[in-house]
């Protein structure tokens, strides 16, 4: 079992080095086959993996695989853990990178980076892999800090495209903001624990609960509380939760294939599944769940309000990541950690498949990305029409789909909680189902619908080489929940690994049959809210589509705030980033050169230049000149001596 593990973590390494080695002088028929055999091996072997585990739990593994570092009695190691929660997030992101590899055959075939292109990805899942299969701290932030270099090198992938390159910069730069509250989280449970492993942290958390840390005159908090906030500063960088969100939609300057990867399916989720695999000490403090409920229901309410008024088809279904991130934090702040993960599944099926619909859409339209040009694609493009659809439908949780059994567990836990902010949450999350149907099906209507408004070569549906992928998703988008929502979200499948109430005291029930499950949420207001969002779309975007027009007018505040993205840009843009930079600047100017350049450093020359200079000159080259300073300093040595005597 660790030799293939360890097989599952390496293959897409190893594809990734020969394919950016290799790749440009062996054609892309190499490029192809390495990264996609490479990727393949690693999602059959977790397959394998989850179905033995799965059968045999005992064969469980937390095995430290070599010494890394020792520093004393300390010691910093590289292992792996196998769980069920490992297994299922490396089925989750080998089976997404697959599909992701195919396509890119198709979506970038004419781009001179197409072995580079193939290279990233394939080393991005070996970073991933990394990050879910660490066993502790330090490996996670290894494979924490990877993800993030390999997530900046694909968003400015088109390095000469300067929107680009500004916005990798940005996301480097707004991570490293929640990067450094993950390295402070993980340095204090070392500073009061004394180790870096997941088991050992577990099993000494009373101690953490125990400490207090002094924040200001009087003013105490628990040292795991502390630790738990420091670490979900980690997780609002990689997932994107308010206010560190604002690098996620400019991230759609990348290739759309690394839009599918990594900003549906795998490293904005890498947060929630942090959050998920530190139950164990979040558990312990109301605090910290309550802080990350409130945060994850702000940002699924607001940002997907940002959502109806955008128009760039990519940034849409950004904006409904954001979203949907937001109701995985959600549920992991009211302690439901496996509808939680449960969601964060069924998401990376039907987003990826919204984004490489919209990808084919994309090439089909020759890279326009404005939906108020789009229309009327239905005919012409069937098969990407179905699975944008098919998407849609699990987006917004329609009876039956993925989405639908993922969505409503986690808002019926919402609704039984009594934690603080609970009450916020659930009006946040029930508000939201709204939201997600209206932009989701404002997306479908303006693009797929009404009148054909693209000017320019003639449209055809997208090459079997991008179709395929399409299908692939598709069937997990509406399957996948009926065979695994029983056992993943209300039996004990993460038990193993996930630390949560029973699923009768969490949900207020404990449905293991999804034909229950699906009865008993009809009777409830979640699904007519999103049938009722459909319906609001149609009738904006397809009955009356010169309304839209009037309600912006007539709502012309909001929609401005909602167009300037509630101004958080702006204020880290002209406000916080012109004070640094002035700050900067005053340092540099009065620090730098007055004190250290024209002070220390030249002040000192000039100094010792000018006492030369004087020097110099009594240096007159005359005896008598000489002879009458010797006699001058004989004298007042002389007297000197007289005086001391």
């Amino acid at each position: 079992m660790v030799e293939l593990s360890l097989i599952a973590l390496t293959s897409p390494l190893i594809g990734g080095l020969l394919s950016g080695f290799f790749g440009s002088t062996l054609g892309k028929w190499f490029t192809n086959g390495v990264t996609i055999l490479s990727v393949l091996i690693s999602f059959l072997i977790a397959c394998l993996i989850l179905f033995e585990i799965n059968s045999d739990p005992s064969l469980i593994i937390n095995q430290d695989v070599y010494t890394w570092l020792s520093v004393g009695n300390f010691h910093f190691t590289a292992g792996i853990l196998i769980d069920h929660l490992t297994v299922s997030m490396m089925a989750v992101v080998t089976f997404v990178s697959l599909v992701v590899h195919i396509y890119t055959i198709g979506y970038m075939r004419q781009d001179p980076g197409y072995h580079r292109f193939f290279s990233y990805i394939s080393l991005f899942t070996f970073a991933m892999l990394t990050l879910v299969i660490s066993n502790n701290f330090l490996q996670l932030f290894f494979g924490w800090e990877a993800v993030g270099v390999m997530s900046y090198l694909l968003i400015g992938f088109w390095y000469t495209k300067e929107s680009a390159i500004k916005a990798n910069f940005k996301a480097f730069i707004v991570n490293r903001v929640g990067d450094m509250g993950f390295l402070l989280g993980i340095a204090l449970i070392f500073s009061v624990i004394g180790s870096l492993d997941y088991q050992t942290v577990f099993t000494s958390s009373a101690i953490l609960l125990e400490k207090d840390i002094v924040i200001a005159s009087n003013t105490t908090i628990s040292a795991l509380t502390l630790a738990c906030l420091l670490l979900f500063i980690g997780a609002m960088g990689k997932s994107a939760q308010m206010p560190l969100h604002v690098w996620l939609p400019d991230s759609m300057e990348g290739p759309t294939p690394i839009s599918a990867l990594i900003h549906a399916a795998t490293m904005v989720t890498a947060g929630v599944y942090m959050i998920a695999r530190m139950s164990p000490l979040f558990e312990l403090s109301s605090t910290a769940l309550s802080v990350v409920l409130i945060i994850g229901a702000t940002t699924a309410l607001l940002t997907g309000l940002l959502g109806i008024v955008e128009f760039d088809i990519k940034r849409i279904i950004a904006y409904s990541t954001l979203s949907q991130l937001g109701y995985m934090v959600v549920a992991a702040g009211v302690s439901a950690y496996s509808a939680s993960i449960f969601h964060l599944m069924t998401h990376a099926f039907f987003k990826a498949l919204l984004f490489l619909a919209a990808g084919s859409v994309i090439i089909a339209l020759h890279h326009e990305q404005d939906i108020r040009k789009m229309g009327g694609l239905r005919r012409l493009m069937p098969y990407t029409y179905v699975a944008a659809l098919i998407g849609s439908l699990s987006l917004i949780g329609f009876p039956g789909f993925s989405g639908f059994f993922s969505k409503d567990a986690l808002i019926e836990a919402v609704a039984h909680s009594d934690a603080i902010g609970a009450e916020f949450a659930y009006f946040a999350v029930m508000i939201g189902v709204f939201v997600t149907a209206l932009y989701t099906f404002r997306l479908l209507f303006r693009v797929f619908h009404g009148q054909l408004r693209f000017q320019g070569e003639k449209i055809k549906e997208s090459p079997i080489v991008i179709i395929i992928p399409l299908v692939l998703l598709s069937i997990p988008s509406i399957i996948f929940a009926w065979p695994t929502v029983g056992d993943f979200v209300y039996g004990n499948f993460f038990a193993d690994s996930i630390r949560q109430m029973p699923s009768d005291e969490l949900f207020g029930y404990n449905f293991t049959d999804p034909t229950s499950f699906l009865i008993h949420t009809l009777s409830g207001s979640v699904v007519y809210l999103s049938l009722f969002g459909v319906l609001t779309a149609w009738f904006f975007y397809i009955y009356k589509p010169d309304l839209p027009e009037k309600c912006i007018q007539f709502l012309k505040p909001i929609h401005t705030l909602l167009w300037n993205k509630y101004y958080f840009d702006y204020f880290y843009e002209k406000v916080i980033a012109k004070s640094v930079t002035g700050l900067g600047s005053f340092f540099w100017n009065f620090g730098d050169i007055k004190i250290i350049d024209d002070t220390l450093v030249n002040g000192t020359a000039n100094t010792i230049a000018k006492l030369s200079a004087f020097t110099r000159r009594i240096q007159t080259g005359y005896i008598y000149h000489y002879a009458l300073m010797m006699m001058i300093g004989l004298s007042v040595f002389l007297a000197w001596a007289i005086i001391r005597s």
